[in-house]
């Protein structure tokens, strides 16, 4: 390992799972990354893989079958995995978010039924609060669920986009609106658990939900990313999570919060790779009868990028750790998100830039990052978003006296 992108004051336990799945990822994710997204083909063996190390249920608590793992451990797990393939990052990532829900924001039976399924991997979880119209806007999310059967049920209709493992995933959180929490529209939102069969199609276990085949992407190929679609679908009440309507707009945001710290360790990791990538090919090409490493002009590069890899993953580490600390950590991680998504973007570019004509070729894995890099600067809120989080939140901080 290199010197760049090191963590300080780490445990034993931590590093050991570090080193454990930085061996994993070299040996069976990057040799088989860039064949494996070229044909969009889901990575069912490294999926398995990640099972037998426990990677699922990284972060459950023990009680639960889980390794009870911190928010830091879990970000810093997820670069490795990102360096080596950031399509198998977003699989485990929308599984963590919904496990960290129901963690904290689940009935106990929520938690003794979902939680040990979710740590052994039997139970894979997908997020779905974006709808075709909403984009950042939450509050005018229209899919509905309405009371029925006395209150014993309720009846879903709706559509939602850009599910992540949507096809994959045997568990979906849905954010529906339910107009029980009075005049504020984010007090009428309740956040559901919804089981059902993996695949795509009209689902067999559960009428009226169906999940249309696969959003063909730019980059980020593998991991399936999909519609749902949802007809007088019938849930029973005691699938809302927390057990109480209403309560569904904080325990998404509560979930995007942490998923921010994630996409930002998904930056850190393909900005990583970009930059070993641009390094090492830096010392194998020559131009004008010399290594272009040793051409000012990519030194100057190469130094740029290096340090854009060590900020942000100082950045990210800062944002885990506040909310591993038990504080607020909206701001942090909003400029986690931001800066990392977009370092990342650069960093790439500039690998991407060192490859020259050859960095546009398939036979290259820079090529694989210069597509995947951009769904970061979207993933979890586009960097306005984040502008705009921290913005407020310094304002709140440093506002004056009137």
């Amino acid at each position: 390992m290199g010197r760049l992108a090191q963590t300080d004051g780490l445990t034993e336990i931590q590093r050991d799972i570090l080193a454990t799945v930085r061996d994993f990822v070299d040996k069976e994710i990057i040799p088989v990354a860039t064949e494996l997204e070229h044909k969009d083909e889901y990575p069912t063996a490294i999926v398995e893989g990640m099972k037998q190390l426990g990677l699922f249920g990284l972060t459950i608590p023990e009680e639960f079958g889980g390794l009870g793992e911190s928010l830091l451990t879990y970000a810093l797990v997820v670069e490795e995995i990102a360096r080596g393939w950031m399509s198998v990052s977003g699989i485990v990532n929308t599984h963590f978010i919904v496990a960290h829900m129901i963690n904290a924001h689940g009935t106990q039976e929520q938690k003794d039924y979902f939680l040990p399924k979710m740590a052994a991997g039997e139970i894979r979880g997908a997020f779905s609060m974006s709808e075709p119209g909403l984009g950042s806007d939450v509050s005018a999310i229209s899919t509905k669920a309405v009371k029925d059967d006395g209150g014993e049920f309720y009846v879903l209709n709706g559509q939602k986009m850009w599910l992540t493992n949507g096809g994959t995933s045997t568990l979906v959180a849905v954010l529906c609106k339910t107009d029980e929490g009075g005049s504020s529209p984010y007090k009428n939102m309740t956040t559901f658990l919804i089981e059902k069969a993996a695949g795509f199609g009209p689902n067999p276990e559960v009428p009226g939900l169906t999940v249309p085949g696969k959003i063909e992407k730019m980059g980020y190929k593998g991991v399936d990313t999909t519609e749902l679609v949802l007809q007088d679908v019938r849930i029973p009440a005691d699938r809302i999570l927390g057990g109480v309507p209403g309560r569904g707009f904080y325990q998404m945001m509560d979930g995007v919060e942490v998923g921010r710290v994630n996409v930002a360790a998904r930056g850190c990791g393909v900005a990583r790779r970009a930059f070993e990538l641009g390094i090492s090919y830096a010392q194998q090409r020559s131009t004008f009868g010399k290594k272009i490493a040793e051409h000012q002009a990519i030194q100057f590069k190469l130094a740029e990028m290096a340090t854009k890899v060590e900020a942000a993953h100082q950045m990210m580490v800062m944002a885990a750790r506040k909310k591993d600390g038990g504080e607020r950590n909206d701001l942090e991680a909003g400029m986690a998100k931001y800066l990392a998504s977009e370092y990342c973007k650069e960093v790439v570019e500039d690998a991407f830039r060192i490859h020259g004509g050859y960095g546009f070729s398939k036979e290259y894995e820079i090529e694989r990052l210069y597509r995947e890099a951009p769904m970061l600067l979207i993933g979890e809120g586009t960097a306005e978003i984040q502008k705009m989080i921290v913005g407020r939140r310094l304002l709140e901080e440093y506002r004056i006296a009137e």
